[in-house]
């Protein structure tokens, strides 16, 4: 298999101030902690139009269960990404509302769409190929 050389990175580099000696204190692990939980981006990607019921967000979801989405739910909130706001009705209703916080990770979110959108068939293919570390072909 021939593989074609890379092309150069086009995105733009950001120089962040120094955060320390260790690679451990690095605030982008705080970025991959939040892509790294499957569910997040998908409610930060559900509620870019406005403020949502959690019934709502769940039958537009899918796949999602009441607790884990309750789980969620109130990490984003901890984490300030998105408000809950109560209403005194009968019955209460509550709905979720992405901050300004919240907001701005659409913009990873979409560019992390078109990256699949452009490489997503190889990787697809790749994964459902044979596995070279189970493989003899690959010795």
């Amino acid at each position: 298999m021939t593989i074609a050389p890379a092309e150069p990175i086009s995105a733009e580099r950001v120089d962040f101030a120094p955060y320390g000696d260790f690679e451990a204190d690095c605030p982008a692990r705080l970025g991959v902690d939040v892509f790294g939980n499957s569910w997040l981006p998908v409610i930060v990607y559900m509620l870019r139009e406005g403020p949502m019921r959690p019934s709502d967000l769940r039958a537009a979801i899918g796949g999602i269960s009441q607790k884990m989405l309750t789980q969620t739910l109130r990490r984003m909130e901890k984490m300030t990404l998105i408000e809950r706001h109560r209403y005194a009705e009968a019955p209460p209703r509550v709905e979720y509302e992405l901050t300004t916080a919240g907001r701005d990770l659409l913009v990873p979110i979409y560019a992390l769409g078109e990256w699949v959108d452009k490489h997503g068939r190889a990787v697809g293919a790749g994964l459902a190929g044979p596995d070279p570390d189970n493989d003899e072909n690959f010795a």
